[in-house]
């Protein structure tokens, strides 16, 4: 999902994170996090979800289903 990408990326650079400290967070290998923010690869639903809560915006927001945060 293009959208989903997208957002991820600008979240993590307004905190001014690297994809490897992202990746660290959330508990995943840095390459498929890499792989998700660069639209190769859909994560899944857990991984979406504690996405959304560690930047405090909906899921919603992330898949572009809505623009409010």
């Amino acid at each position: 999902m293009e959208i989903l990408a997208q957002r991820m990326r600008e979240l993590r650079k307004e905190r001014k994170l690297s994809q490897e400290a992202m990746a660290k967070v959330l508990g995943v290998a840095w390459l498929s996090y890499q792989r998700y923010e660069g639209n190769e690869r859909d994560p899944r639903a857990p991984f979406i979800a504690d996405f959304a809560r560690y930047f405090g915006v909906s899921t919603d927001y992330l898949l572009g289903l809505s623009n409010k945060r």
